[in-house]
């Protein structure tokens, strides 16, 4: 009789074209965040699975949630399938449908969903409506195998990852309508990620007086005190070079200044001048003390500026993400069958980005990162123009997570 993971792969593959076709109505609905405006494509998404033969929940967020957290609509979609008498395991997938902006210079249309060569192009392509993909056609398999299982398996389809996750997992678990025992959150094929880096955005805002441009005297510029500690951060960010992480794939904290604004006119001497930074940290990193780094490089290029004020507010902070006790009943069947599937040594590894894998961790339960995708994000053009995914890696994910899930369900 063939193993679980034949049995899984037949399956898998004799719905290929339909789960490329479930990802291409995914990559048409536009869901970019911001605006944020996500519920009439998680309602596009719930009609999908339902046709699936999927009992979907619809958890939607409060508008005044929404635009707390930047964003204008968001329905949280949850799907359990409980396989024996429901005594094994709960395993959380989890994946996002809201993508950042196409932005310009792509070749297709960015929600085309157009295919060549086998490649799939389209916003979210890749990070993460794929792993809609992989996660509920993964599920449909298990459904179809011809063998006992025992335990659950959760789909977590949410939609805030790009607006810090906050109202999607975050909600989910803080407000008890799932308890998992395991997660995999959306990944790549290549490797099943342990750890990433954190991220912290903080806005400056520096205040001064304005004045006549014939008068620049009588007036406090805060455009040139602005330059000062612009100057003194990136001399900070000189420094972070030089500190290693040991997670492979992690190099080094960064720093950019992503968004300046300021100024009234150009005859006028600028009053306020306002900017925002992204300070990712490696897993080694505690956030707490980056952030007082940042807080007190600011204020030193500060101090001694006659008339001039700069107020300091954290807009996100995101914690790196690393391996709990009990994280390699995950990492130990999903590399051995990715191994086995994609013909070459799969291990662990860690990411420069951040994830809502981190807000699972948070809660305690043990998290990988692994779904259908090339070896980085670069490969995949993530959040940037043609944006695309190799179909045969979606088909091929999706029988690793089939197999991993059936061993950790398996009695016994």
């Amino acid at each position: 009789m063939p193993d679980q993971r034949t049995q899984l792969a037949a399956f898998i593959d004799s719905q290929h074209a339909a789960q490329a076709a479930f990802l291409a109505a995914l990559v048409r609905v536009p869901s970019d965040n911001p605006p944020g405006d996500c519920a009439p494509h998680g309602e596009a998404a719930a009609a999908l699975l339902e046709a699936m033969g999927f009992a979907v929940e619809r958890h939607p967020v409060q508008a005044d949630q929404c635009i707390a957290n930047g964003m204008i609509s968001a329905t949280n979609l949850v799907i359990r399938r409980t396989f024996g008498d429901g005594g094994g395991p709960t395993i959380a997938l989890n994946a996002h449908g809201d993508v950042v902006a196409p932005g310009e210079g792509w070749s297709v249309d960015p929600y085309g969903a157009e295919v060549k060569d086998g490649v799939m192009y389209g916003r979210g392509v890749a990070v993460s409506k794929s792993d809609f993909a992989t996660y509920a056609y993964a599920l449909k398999a298990l459904e179809a195998l011809d063998a006992p299982l025992n335990g659950t398996v959760e789909l977590h389809l949410t939609y805030d990852e790009e607006a810090g996750g906050g109202i999607g997992p975050q909600f989910l678990l803080e407000n008890g309508i799932s308890k998992p025992d395991f997660a995999i959150s959306a990944g790549f094929s290549y490797a099943v990620v342990t750890a990433h880096n954190g991220c912290l955005h903080l806005e400056v805002t520096v205040a001064g007086k304005s004045a006549h441009a014939a008068r620049p005297d009588t007036g406090h510029d805060a455009l040139e005190a602005t330059t000062a500690i612009l100057t003194a951060l990136y001399g900070l960010r000189d420094g972070l070079r030089q500190t290693l992480s040991q997670v492979p794939g992690i190099t080094h904290p960064t720093l950019v200044v992503g968004l300046i604004e300021g100024g009234i006119n150009t005859n006028v001497v600028p009053d306020k001048v306002s900017f925002r930074l992204d300070r990712r940290l490696i897993p080694e990193e505690n956030p707490a003390e980056a952030e007082a780094a940042l807080r007190q490089a600011i204020a030193a290029a500060a101090a001694g500026l006659p008339g001039i004020t700069v107020s300091v507010r954290r807009i996100l902070l995101a914690a790196p993400f690393g391996p709990l006790p009990g994280v390699e009943r995950l990492v130990e069947p999903l590399t051995r069958h990715a191994s086995a599937v994609f013909g070459e040594a799969v291990g662990t590894g860690g990411l420069q980005i951040y994830t809502d894998a981190r807000l699972y961790t948070a809660a305690g339960v043990p998290t990988v990162l692994y779904g259908a995708g090339p070896r980085s994000i670069l490969e995949a053009n993530g959040h940037r123009a043609d944006e695309k995914l190799v179909l045969d890696d979606l088909r091929r994910a999706t029988i690793v997570v089939a197999a991993a899930l059936a061993e950790m369900l398996s009695p016994g």
